[in-house]
């Protein structure tokens, strides 16, 4: 283990720009059951300082590593089992670094259904084969002579069946198809056309009906556009290379003659050629095509992850409204507003359901409702979800504030995305077991507003909706990748050991839904934790599982003031002898950033705690429990502009980021439709990736570029010098729509006929596997 252990951290550490020695000490801590906020927070000393990023990214390539180590472990034992293992042979598989090379020394040994080569070789045709290619001079016809007998009926016979065995060495040749391979990805083309007679119904793919780009140069957004098309059978797409050389012989058919020294003059060369040729076609092209699908498919899906994850942090680390009276509106028009008042701590008070529009358009009596609610529980915050009716349900609110004395509810339009998911989930049934689903809905919006992470963790994270094209990536990956968001997002804030849900503590360090419902149910029965070592009083809760996850609850108003910190319960004894130095009660000390400025760090640093650790522990005396996240603030929406009909070019508005994409920004202008500001709009400078920029969440303003209400487009920008009237750019647009208006995929990959062999052998590569 020691041996993999110092393989695998020579390959990583090279990748994060990190020394070997610490990544095997990151993998020990994993191996050992640590988590990456534990890591990163708590045993600085021990990586050397990686942080939470370089820690994720290590723990993701273990895992495709060690995939990789076992793959290769089965294939020597499959390889060798057959009596074909060499010294050689062996040298090239523990060489290789890639599942792709793997799979390609594996394939002349792997077990397959019975080929043409396989029958030529059993009707004697092997010794032919073999003799062409040691003898260039003489004819392959006269050889083929030679080979005729009751299972060879004659010379093309013979010639077809020893053809089969060379072009299945060439599609087995490891090196060759490595050197195709590449010379494919630097140069090849993907194209996509339209289905014939399949115009109309596909017109939101129209930008691709004949497409052609380099495969290289893709966007990943883009591509998994292309690839919907594909799925849903409007477009068919290929894979091209050198499809403009006039030569009769193409480059990737030269590189098949000079792996095999083919020339041009004797006999045997210019069948050997003919047999290149015709392997490049049959075989080859095919196989490699799909390998560059699948890796365009993967390149692409990555880069859609890495866009969620960054919108969900985003969106997980938005800046919490506080501890404050809150009414949550879930705005419906024929169903009623769903009325929702939680106090401060979220806990719910009171619920009813109000009709201000048609059929009933009670607009006084619900005006008076929702004033007197304001007025009983000293509503300080009024949360109105951002879905059909909540432009109505917000005028609806303005005209009733407005008749009530100073001082007024703050009232802001979240995203109630998940909302629905979480009314319906077992979640809130436990929580909420004798309310309406209805009902639900409006306290997740109340309480989303008071504190975005606490509430957001109870959905899955692939129902809030902030991705990019995400129901068609791999349902795995994107899971895994957003959990360890979730992960770093709640345990960078904190978490109020008191008063927090079972979802929420099930997202600390070590925990999980488990443990998180015993600690909820030792409170409920036992009272308030009084101090962190009260956890080792929980069921099932052991040290082990206390030294993850101590250092991210939080306490107040406890027994030890360093509860209420991120200061680690281990680390207590450094704390006090820093506050000791300052002369001072603990109490005292705490927040002083003048006298904690003054120590030297230096002067703390032990056998187990270095500099890092030492330097972090002052940090958080002079600031304890310090929430990350930015200060509260809302967007104003324009008074007037309800609908995109309201909308016209030059408009300067306030709005709010709600999803950031490869290609730009999306941002609520509160139309019930978003706007895109193109990457090219963001800022009056080059933008490469547009959250140097943005993220989700961000309060912008935006002037109005260009208004398509027919196809619910509006084009906006951020830009203040003369091109801003520039809109985005047709193909982007056409993105855009795709991303958000397209239904997700189907889980069964289609096999479309129209495509032909291509297209169905695309479809089965692209299952998942």
């Amino acid at each position: 283990m020691a041996a993999d252990i110092r393989s695998l951290s020579a390959i990583i550490s090279a990748e994060i720009n990190a020394r070997p020695n610490q990544v095997v000490s990151a993998i020990e801590l994993l191996d050992e059951g640590s988590t990456v906020p534990f890591i990163a927070r708590y045993r600085k000393e021990v990586t050397g300082g990686l942080d939470d990023t370089q820690l994720r990214t290590l723990a993701e390539r273990l895992v495709y590593l060690r995939e990789l180590e076992a793959r290769r472990a089965s294939i020597v034992d499959s390889i060798a089992s057959q009596g074909k293992m060499t010294d050689e042979l062996m040298k090239r598989i523990a060489g290789v670094v890639t599942k792709a090379e793997l799979e390609d020394l594996y394939l002349p040994y792997k077990q397959k259904r019975r080929t043409r080569a396989e029958i030529a070789r059993e009707r004697g045709l092997g010794p032919l084969a073999e003799a062409i290619l040691a003898d260039r001079a003489r004819e392959p016809a006269v050889l083929a002579e030679g080979y005729i007998t009751a299972d060879v009926a004659d010379v093309k016979t013979a010639l077809e069946g020893a053809r089969d065995i060379v072009a299945e060495g060439i599609a087995e040749n490891a090196d060759l198809l490595g050197r195709l391979r590449t010379y494919m990805k630097q140069n090849a083309t993907l194209r996509a056309k339209v289905v014939d007679g399949k115009q109309e119904a596909g017109a939101k793919f129209s930008d691709y009906f004949d497409q052609t780009e380099r495969w290289a140069t893709v966007p990943g957004h883009r591509a998994l556009a292309m690839l919907r098309g594909w799925n849903e059978e409007f477009l068919t797409l290929t894979i091209e290379v050198d499809t403009d050389i006039a030569s009769p012989s193409k480059p990737v058919e030269r590189m098949i003659a000079t792996a095999y020294e083919i020339g041009s003059q004797k006999p045997g060369d210019r069948w050997l050629m003919e047999v290149a040729s015709w392997a490049w076609r049959v075989k080859l092209s095919m196989s490699l095509s799909l390998d560059l699908m699948r890796d365009l498919r993967e390149r692409a899906e990555e880069e859609a992850i890495r866009v969620f994850a960054r919108n969900l942090k985003d969106l997980l680390l938005a800046a919490p409204a506080g501890s404050r009276a809150t009414m949550g509106l879930d705005p419906g028009i024929r169903t009623g507003v769903k009325v929702a008042i939680v106090d401060a701590t979220g806990k719910l008070l009171e619920t009813t359901t109000v009709y201000p529009f048609p059929p009933r358009n009670d607009v006084s009596g619900t005006q008076a409702t929702l004033a007197a609610l304001v007025r009983k529980h000293k509503v300080e915050l009024i949360s109105i979800g951002n879905g059909t009716g909540s432009r109505e349900t917000e005028k609806l609110v303005a005209d009733m504030l407005a008749d009530l004395p100073a001082p007024k509810p703050t009232k802001v339009i979240v995203s109630e995305a998940g909302a629905s998911i979480y009314s319906a989930s077992e979640t809130a049934a436990l929580e909420f077991p004798g309310l309406d689903v209805s009902l639900r809905g409006a306290v997740s919006i109340a309480r989303r507003l008071q504190d975005p992470l606490a509430e957001l963790v109870k959905i899955e994270p692939k129902s809030i909706g902030v991705g990019q094209y995400q129901h068609d990536v791999d349902q795995q990956k994107l899971s895994r990748s957003l959990d360890a968001v979730v992960e770093d997002a709640v345990n960078a804030v904190g978490v109020d050991l008191n008063t927090a849900s079972i979802p929420l503590l099930a997202r600390v360090s070590g925990l999980g839904p488990s443990i998180a419902d015993a600690i909820v149910r030792y409170r409920d029965d036992a009272g308030r934790f009084e101090t962190r070592r009260d956890l080792l009083k929980v069921a099932r809760l052991g040290q082990r599982t206390f030294e993850q996850c101590a250092g991210f609850l939080r306490i107040t108003g406890g027994k030890e003031p360093l509860d209420a910190s991120s200061v680690h319960p281990e680390a207590y004894g450094v704390a006090k002898k820093i506050v000791a130095a300052c002369g001072r009660d603990l109490r005292t000390v705490m927040g002083d950033s003048a006298s904690l400025k003054a120590i030297d760090p230096r002067a703390f640093v032990d056998e187990r705690f270095g500099p890092p650790t030492v330097r972090d522990i002052i940090a958080e005396l002079e600031k304890p429990g310090r929430d990350p996240r930015p200060s509260f603030k809302t967007a104003t929406f324009a008074d007037g502009i309800n609908e995109i009909a309201d909308l016209k070019p030059g408009m300067l508005l306030e709005g709010t980021v709600t999803n950031v994409a490869a290609f730009g920004a999306f941002v609520d202008i509160g139309v019930h439709q978003d706007g895109l500001v193109h990457v090219s709009q963001l800022a009056d400078r080059f933008v490469k990736d547009p959250h140097e920029v943005v993220k989700a969440g961000d309060v912008v303003k935006v002037r109005v570029v260009e208004i398509d209400a027919k196809r619910k487009r509006i084009a906006l920008t951020m830009r203040k010098d003369g091109d801003a009237a520039t809109p985005p750019p047709p193909r982007e647009q056409r993105d855009a729509a795709a991303m958000r208006n397209v239904a997700p995929r189907r889980e069964s990959q289609p096999k479309p006929q129209s495509q032909g062999s291509f297209g169905a052998a695309l479809a089965d590569a692209l299952k998942r596997k």
